[in-house]
């Protein structure tokens, strides 16, 4: 009961508190009635895991790209406090749902039986955890009471419907390999993209032929086509990209928070276009590196248990070496796959993260048994980034008051940078409003890195009246990393 005063008079009202509602089931016979809703990678990821889930007969469909409009309707809302990454993606699904009752004239019921949200969720020193439930409160208040959200437990891997006791997500071993193939061919047409776009004579002539990519491989995964052969078909689709690798481009690499590293609107002030368009190279976080950091995580948390097991036990743990067997022969496979995309679609100069090696470079520096968030994966891009002098700058970007990044970026991050004081890194928040601020702090940034690109191309010694072969303008040249930097620059073709 609640006293409340007004006019001097005192009256007693019963305030109805909301409570969440974590039992809606969703079995198997659900699915063929159910559209699975989902969202919040890269817009290229997001597009290929609906064409290549759908050829699975499974309805999953993404939604729309994340704006300020959704960030305006998720602070509506949801409660205070809380990081951009949940007011985008909270405000995005009420925002579609909205669209679909309001102005497709869908009753609401009939949206609530037929579909359902499935979001990521994990643990750790991270608001994180609360995103389901930020999600059911919000879509009560929006007049949504009772909307399915369904939580991807990292920690469960393809257990999904024993962690969450519903059988509709007890999808086959065949659903998860699509899943990641997905996201593996998006990663690396996105990496591509990004290494080419700012070369490009020709303004927007890249965008046109990812598009030409990306209903190649929808093509492949609707009628089951060889996906290998797909990415060679969008190697040919690029090779038409005409480029000028002789610009002198600084390149920026972007890490930090997942989500707010890896989308591409908003959420992040579209950081990775303002850096194209203030003349630089980006190079994104890709999804790669987070699907290779949780089979590390698994493989380093099953050899810690073992570990703590009483050392006074003789006989040999077959269960140990079966899925320690089964971590491996999932990391292998994965690197095979990655590889094979990457040859057939032309891309060289990347390296596919090596996290027993990343995680040894930032071990010194960061306690390895923290596991939230990126976990060591930022110490780790830092001090490479300096050691093998891949980038003229770094940029850690991140969720206003986001806690686990933050300790890193804003904590570890400062001893990095004293001990390689050459690094020039560049830690930003993003809150959804003060673009201003925001831009202005990372072309502060740019410009030394700017600097740094022309000082390595100058000191080249590069002639002008040398005569360059026709070839360097083609899509095949990869221009290699010379000692003095990393600029793109064109020496060995023009030794």
């Amino acid at each position: 009961m609640n006293m409340m005063i007004n006019d001097n008079k005192v009256s007693n009202e019963k305030i109805i508190h909301w409570r969440d509602n974590a039992n809606l089931g969703f079995s198997k016979k659900d699915r063929d009635t159910t559209t699975i809703l989902f969202g919040g990678a890269s817009l290229l990821a997001d597009e290929l895991v609906d064409a290549a889930v759908n050829s699975l007969g499974i309805k999953f469909k993404a939604l729309p790209n994340p704006d300020f409009e959704s960030f305006q309707m998720g602070k509506e809302y949801g409660n205070r406090g809380q990081c951009n990454p949940t007011y985008f993606n909270v405000g995005n699904l009420v925002k579609y749902l909205t669209k679909l009752r309001d102005e497709d004239g869908i009753p609401t019921d009939e949206i609530i039986k037929n579909n359902l949200f499935v979001t990521a969720g994990g643990c750790g020193p991270c608001r994180f955890g609360m995103y389901i439930t930020e999600y059911r409160k919000a879509l009560n208040d929006a007049g949504f009471p009772n909307f399915r959200i369904k939580n991807v437990d990292q920690s469960s891997g393809i257990y999904q419907g024993a962690a969450n006791g519903d059988d509709g997500f007890d999808f086959t071993p065949k659903f998860y390999i699509t899943l990641v193939k997905a996201f593996v061919l998006a990663d690396i047409l996105n990496i591509q993209a990004y290494k080419i776009r700012p070369y490009e004579v020709e303004k927007g002539s890249t965008d046109i032929a990812i598009v030409e990519c990306k209903a190649i491989l929808k093509d492949a995964f609707d009628n089951k086509k060889n996906l290998v052969l797909a990415m060679y078909r969008c190697r040919k689709a690029l090779e038409k990209v005409k480029l000028d690798r002789l610009k002198v481009k600084p390149k920026v690499i972007v890490m930090g928070e997942f989500w707010a590293a890896i989308t591409e609107g908003d959420g992040n002030y579209n950081l990775h276009r303002f850096l194209e368009q203030e003349g630089a190279e980006c190079i994104p976080q890709p999804l790669i590196s987070r699907l290779m950091l949780s089979i590390w995580e698994a493989e380093n948390e099953l050899t810690k248990r073992v570990n703590l097991e009483d050392s006074s036990k003789k006989s040999l743990d077959f269960s140990f070496l079966k899925k320690k067997l089964t971590i491996r022969s999932a990391k292998w496979a994965m690197k095979s796959h990655i590889r094979s995309y990457m040859a057939a679609l032309g891309l060289k100069d990347y390296e596919i993260p090596n996290m027993e090696a990343m995680a040894k470079t930032a071990q010194q520096y960061f306690p390895m048994d923290s596991n939230g968030g990126e976990a060591h994966l930022e110490v780790a891009h830092l001090i490479e980034s300096v050691e093998k002098n891949q980038a003229h700058l770094v940029i850690s970007v991140k969720p206003f008051g986001c806690m686990p990044s933050s300790s890193t970026s804003d904590g570890i991050q400062s001893l990095i940078v004293s001990k390689f004081p050459q690094a020039n890194f560049l830690s930003v928040e993003t809150s959804g409003e003060g673009a201003v601020n925001f831009y202005s702090r990372v072309q502060m940034a740019l410009f030394k890195a700017k600097q740094s690109a022309k000082d390595e191309f100058e000191a080249l010694n590069y002639d002008e009246n040398t005569v360059v072969p026709n070839h360097i303008n083609t899509f095949h040249f990869q221009p290699k990393t010379t000692k003095t930097g990393s600029a793109a620059v064109l020496v060995d073709s023009m030794s």
